[in-house]
């Protein structure tokens, strides 16, 4: 164990390993030598992904009167980028070792020897490098066709603020959530999916009147590590970490971040700003359409305050697969199990029959076709029931139910629990209800 995060040694290296094996994440186009930094999910790595989405979006969004959902195009006009300062300040200061011209960031350099060929003294000066993508739209490529991919969700949020608002007859304080693509021409990308050019933001923008921002800025803080934590993630490995003045970005007046304790030390993969009024004002200037609120009862108009809750998706998932992950041993031998809360599991209930004969395996097929209208499930007839007990073990699945010869004699048959180890026998007729009873129950509970 390392001493210091508490994770198995190589846990990284292992993480990436299994999710290659049991097909949660692969890397992007890897039968061409792979894209740096883009990443595939597999069939468990997408359900995953989606459960984890989807829990987000029942906390934001279902479970609330006050936000709305709204899903932005990732192509927007041109003038956006420019009003939100990207186009002039979304830029990192870039070197190029000119022995093996391999490029670096400037501040992730320390000294003046490369850390690929290690010749000192061949650094080209800093320049600012834009960390956008930019394509064209339309048949000719010039500066009047210009566009970016969205490098956030954020202003998609913004730019339709009063489209939501005037459609919705919400009255601030409201919020706007959205998930989606976002691309980052990211220089030194890694360790995983925590740094990829392209991922996945779970973002809300909560509007509020000036003077009660500092007051919502606390409130949906606290509200966004507890939401962490109902997944299931330790809380010893969870902290909230505050930006310091030089820390802050051009349009934050305070922020913090959630932070996980990953193997390479503590690292944010989600953040909490009070965004002021940066945004609404600098479109309303750039645009020129009245962005304000105007209170129906007493007239009074302001341009509303920003709280932003930003987490991305792919990190988050990462800090689930980290956490869950576990190495033990079970009656002398190893074994490695994802410990996931069952909502998230990809897999929820796996389905075997103890051997092909006196039929077993037609029985376990009518269980596993049963089950699957309602449950993610798997329906395995190959190798030792150990051994598929292992492989569902590996991927996070919380129950593997086994047919066995008393299953044919009086209809029952064994759930074994992921966690526990523990074996019961359930009627087969009434399967479903004991694990809706464990698994539709909220992370956390």
């Amino acid at each position: 164990m390392s001493t210091d995060t508490g994770h198995p040694e190589n846990l990284m290296d292992k993480l990436v390993s299994l999710a290659k094996r049991r097909g949660f994440i692969f890397q992007s186009s890897e039968v061409y030598g792979g894209v740096g930094a883009v990443y595939d999910y597999g069939p468990l790595g997408v359900e995953l992904k989606k459960n984890v989405r989807e829990a987000w979006w029942a906390e934001m969004v279902h479970r609330r009167e006050d936000v709305e959902g709204l899903d932005a195009g990732i192509l927007m006009h041109p003038e956006v980028w420019v009003a939100s300062g990207h186009v002039e300040g979304f830029t990192d200061p870039l070197i190029e070792c000119r022995n093996c011209h391999r490029r670096f960031r400037a501040d992730h350099v320390e000294g003046d020897q490369c850390p690929t060929c290690g010749v000192s003294g061949q650094f080209t000066e800093p320049r600012n490098f834009n960390l956008m993508f930019k394509t064209f739209m339309g048949p000719v490529e010039d500066s009047t066709a210009a566009v970016y991919l969205r490098p956030e969700t954020a202003q998609g949020i913004f730019v339709n603020f009063k489209n939501v608002l005037d459609s919705s007859r919400q009255k601030v304080p409201f919020g706007i959530a959205q998930v989606g693509k976002a691309f980052r021409n990211e220089i030194t990308p890694g360790n995983f999916t925590f740094r990829t050019r392209e991922f996945e933001q779970m973002e809300m923008q909560f509007f509020v009147e000036p003077g009660t921002d500092e007051e919502w800025y606390h409130t949906w803080k606290e509200r966004r590590l507890e939401w962490v934590k109902s997944l299931g993630i330790r809380a010893d490995r969870l902290r909230l970490e505050p930006h310091g003045p030089d820390e802050l970005a051009h349009y934050a007046k305070d922020a913090v971040d959630i932070e996980y304790l990953f193997p390479m030390g503590w690292r944010e993969f989600e953040g909490i700003h009070n965004r002021t009024d940066f945004d609404l004002s600098r479109h309303q200037e750039h645009s020129g359409k009245k962005l304000e609120y105007v209170e129906s009862h007493s007239g009074k108009r302001f341009i509303p305050y920003v709280i932003e809750t930003s987490a991305g998706l792919d990190r988050t998932v990462l800090v689930v697969l980290a956490d869950s992950y576990h190495e033990e041993e079970v009656e002398g031998e190893s074994r490695t199990v994802l410990r996931l809360h069952p909502r998230l599991a990809p897999t929820k209930a796996a389905v075997f029959p103890l051997v092909k004969k006196e039929g077993m395996p037609e029985m376990a097929a009518r269980i596993a076709a049963d089950l699957r209208g309602r449950f993610t499930t798997f329906h395995d007839v190959s190798g030792s029931i150990g051994r598929r007990y292992r492989r569902q073990d590996e991927a996070g699945t919380p129950f593997c139910i086994t047919v066995d010869g008393q299953s044919i004699e009086d209809g029952t048959v064994t759930v074994r629990d992921r966690d526990t180890l523990e074996q019961v026998r359930v009627a087969a007729e009434g399967i479903s209800d004991y694990l809706r009873d464990r698994i539709e129950a909220e992370p956390g509970s």
